[in-house]
């Protein structure tokens, strides 16, 4: 979901340069890999890094199509108008995160990842109770606007557009958390020239300005 926007915008920018028609479906990035490892058709496929280098390990991706896109910072929130914690350090953060009646984050790898930072930290005992889990496909922002939670980290393209919502920063430099988002060719295509096309459009130079717009940046 965090390429979401992006890839609206920017399939309609290729879409209005090549007159190549370009349909966008995105899901939860655990859904999107299960459906295409279910046999799902599908031209180019979105994903973490990590994710896009499985299903190409598994034949459901062409080797050798793997093309990074975005690099994907990962944010915190609050509730518009609630108190902003100090994000400022590692040090900060855990006390945050200790401090947070409720918190949440999503499925994808970003979560993954600040799961393990808890570990890290020896708090993933402390806090288990007060872990609000996303559904795949729900932003963790739109928990945190409604007031179910008080700290939400999610990618900061998936928190810029919600309303009731403030954005407090990224996660800082020691412990910032950033995912690369990479496109492949699905082996269910028959378009393959289309598909490198397409590819090669989303990493160009001229779609820097809209990515840093999203909260991306150029991978």
């Amino acid at each position: 979901m965090a390429t979401k926007s992006i890839l609206q915008d920017l399939a309609a920018d290729f879409e209005r340069q090549t007159g190549i028609a370009v349909r966008v479906e995105s899901v939860g990035g655990v859904t999107a890999a299960q459906r295409v490892e279910a046999g799902e058709s599908f031209d180019v496929v979105v994903l973490a890094a990590d994710a896009i280098d499985k299903l190409i390990g598994k034949q459901h991706i062409v080797a050798g199509t793997r093309t990074d896109l975005v690099r994907s910072s990962t944010a915190v929130a609050v509730r518009a108008g609630a108190n902003h914690p100090d994000i400022s350090s590692e040090a900060a953060v855990r006390a945050a995160v200790l401090a947070a009646g409720s918190l949440s984050y999503s499925t994808g790898p970003s979560g993954v990842q600040l799961a393990k930072r808890f570990e890290q930290w020896g708090i993933a005992d402390v806090i288990k109770d007060r872990i609000v889990q996303a559904p795949p496909g729900v932003p963790v922002g739109s928990l945190v606007a409604k007031g179910e939670v008080e700290l939400g980290f999610q990618q900061l393209s998936e928190l810029l557009p919600l309303e009731g919502i403030d954005i407090l920063g990224a996660l800082p430099d020691d412990i910032a958390i950033v995912t690369t988002f990479s496109g492949g060719i699905a082996a269910s295509s028959r378009q393959a020239e289309a598909c490198r096309q397409l590819l090669d459009y989303l990493a160009s130079d001229a779609t820097r300005a809209t990515k840093q717009r999203h909260g991306m940046d150029a991978a």
